[in-house]
């Protein structure tokens, strides 16, 4: 699928949204984020959704949506699929289709089939937000905010739920994208990563995956993403007998071995999570600092112990800590005093604190740091995050 086809969906400049309670919510949020561009309610019982005028159908529209938000039920969105024609591309929140058994399969391939083509999104999804263009095809609460200038992270999640409460996180990390995926009858995340890569706003991805369908697609999207330097982070369930099948009886995927996913994440740098704090937290890293250009780091902080660990978390992910040059090295003895051992990590004790100009020395000393390696510095470093980068930067 052509990153292309997928642009007028998720940066729309239209919105057509059809069906009752869950998409009045959808019209609701819209106009709550602040919207710009035409919002078209759909439903041929009620004269006005939301405050805005409806329309009977998708055929009175006074123009092709980019992007069209189906709440309808699972026959009806079939129905309503066959009149997409010309749209950007449509989220089906709809469930009861393959995730249901045979007759649901069934009911998913018509779907995909009376698209003809027109990107699908789901179905059994929760929908989609993008905070840079203030978009909320979404039909209930959530905790994200618009992004109005600068960078945020992606979140691309086969869990609706779970996708709702990435977006409640209080960690100071920007969300410029959530997508739920859904039973990914079509539009995959290794095609959404394609096209999220394109947007410069993105700075990292954040995978919720139960399956990875087509590994040989999947990877063409790593190495896209790699290319690209948009870090990927995973975070994988299904990892357990009763959660691989539960996985099946949510969105219809094969969990697969949870030792090959390992060994593929490993491969094409993807940082994998396993559990929701760290897959947050190392999007957060990511997006402040970017993935390591090598193995070679540097740390600081004023804690022996917190050094002591970085050394030997470093160790055990492969990272080096080589020592400072030498210029370094007497620039930070000077600044730091004679009761500090100065080594690479670094502790620089207390005795600075409260000295500003002390302290700046010693953090601008960062820039000669950067002969060894991409400088990163911060009060500690936890296992998830410098296992996460070590894994970007391979």
């Amino acid at each position: 699928m052509s990153a292309d086809r997928l642009a007028r969906l998720l940066r729309p400049r239209s919105l057509a949204i059809v069906g009752g309670k869950a998409a009045e919510e959808a019209v609701r949020q819209c106009r709550a984020l602040g919207f710009a561009g035409p919002i078209w309610p759909v439903n041929p019982k009620r004269e006005t959704m939301g405050g805005l005028p409806c329309f009977p159908d998708l055929d009175t529209l006074p123009a092709a949506p980019d992007a069209v938000f189906l709440a309808a039920p699972a026959p009806a969105t079939i129905a309503l699929a066959g009149d997409l024609a010309g749209a950007g591309g449509a989220i089906c929140y709809a469930s009861d289709f393959a995730e249901s058994g045979e007759d649901g399969q069934t009911r998913q391939a018509e779907l995909i089939a009376a698209a003809r083509g027109v990107p699908i999104i789901g179905p059994n999804c929760y929908g989609m937000l993008n905070l840079f263009d203030r978009v909320a095809l979404w039909p209930d609460q959530h905790g994200c905010l618009p992004i109005d200038a600068g960078r945020g992270i992606a979140i691309v999640s086969q869990s609706g739920n779970l996708a709702l409460n990435f977006t409640m996180q209080t960690r100071g990390l920007p969300i410029g994208y959530v997508i739920s995926v859904g039973n990914c009858a079509d539009v995959t995340p290794a095609d959404l990563i394609e096209a999220l890569i394109q947007d410069e706003r993105v700075s990292a991805i954040g995978l919720h995956l139960e399956g990875l369908g087509s590994v040989a697609r999947f990877s063409e999207a790593c190495l896209a993403a790699r290319a690209a330097s948009v870090p990927l982070v995973a975070l994988k369930t299904g990892a357990s007998e009763k959660g691989a099948a539960l996985t099946l009886s949510h969105t219809s995927s094969l969990a697969g071995a949870d030792a090959l996913c390992d060994a593929l994440f490993a491969r094409y740098g993807v940082a994998r999570a396993h559990d929701p704090a760290s897959f947050l937290e190392t999007l957060k890293l990511l997006h402040v600092s970017g993935p390591l250009r090598g193995r070679r780091i540097t740390s600081a902080s004023c804690s022996g112990g917190e050094a002591s660990l970085t050394a030997d978390l470093a160790e055990h992910v492969g990272l080096e800590t080589p020592d400072f040059p030498p210029a370094t090295q007497a620039e930070l003895e000077a600044v730091l005093g004679p009761r500090v051992n100065v080594a690479n990590p670094l502790d620089y004790h207390t005795y600075i604190w409260g000295d500003a100009a002390a302290q700046t020395a010693c953090f601008a000393l960062r820039a000669c740091w950067g002969r060894i390696s991409k400088p990163h510095c911060s009060s500690s470093i936890f296992p998830a995050q410098t296992a996460a980068q070590a894994r970007i930067g391979t």
